[in-house]
């Protein structure tokens, strides 16, 4: 039988999912606190699957052990966050940021730069305490639905003429689905404000005055 990449460090893996998704359960509660609402869809954690390791060592040139997967590769932890509106996002992404015992290592803001095939999503390695990496994708539904039609779709290279076509179509739909989270964020704004100002006595007393 063949020896596990991960090593022996497998149960320490579990341990540092189980410890994040606590960490951002709390964060979560936090947010829903303050904003009156779940800030958080949903959220996916998972630690990459023995052949998906072993094929990711094998497409960067790298030999397959553990020390590939757990040291060179950053993302044998991996937690989706799943948002309903961008600025959850970035309360978030703030928050875990803070996270005791974390060092964040990279970040990379493909919401606001947008890879060149319309991709959006906000990305964070993080070292933990005992040395393991994980990666943090955070998204809208709107991101998460055009990434997840674009992975099944996954469409060959070699597609003759249509393939510029293709492209297209993909960078617009990305384009469309990331103005309407603009769009979505902009009514949210303005409901809680019109909410904010129905609280407020304040603005009650000039409104009667």
């Amino acid at each position: 039988m063949e020896n596990s990449i991960y090593g022996t460090h497998r149960p320490e893996l579990e341990r540092d999912m189980a410890w994040l998704e606590k960490e951002v359960g709390k964060i979560r509660g936090e947010l829903k606190n303050t904003l009156g609402m779940d800030p958080i869809e949903h959220i996916l954690a998972r630690i990459k699957t023995e052949e998906s390791m072993r094929e990711k060592c094998r497409r960067n040139g790298l030999p397959e052990t553990p020390e590939s997967a757990l040291v060179t590769i950053h993302d044998a932890i991996g937690l989706r966050i799943v948002c309903a509106f961008v600025d959850d996002i970035y309360a978030i992404r703030n928050r875990i940021r803070a996270l005791p015992d974390v060092t964040v290592v990279l970040e990379k803001d493909y919401i606001r730069h947008a890879k060149p095939n319309g991709y959006r999503s906000y990305h964070m390695i993080l070292q933990l305490s005992d040395g393991h990496y994980a990666e943090i994708q955070l998204r809208t539904i709107s991101m998460d639905t055009w990434a997840a039609l674009e992975h099944h779709m996954k469409y060959k290279q070699d597609t003759g003429p249509q393939t510029g076509l293709i492209i297209h179509e993909l960078k617009r739909c990305a384009d469309e689905l990331a103005s309407t989270d603009l769009s979505m964020q902009t009514i949210r704004d303005m409901i809680q404000d019109a909410n904010a100002e129905q609280t407020d006595p304040i603005s009650d007393q000039k409104n009667r005055s």
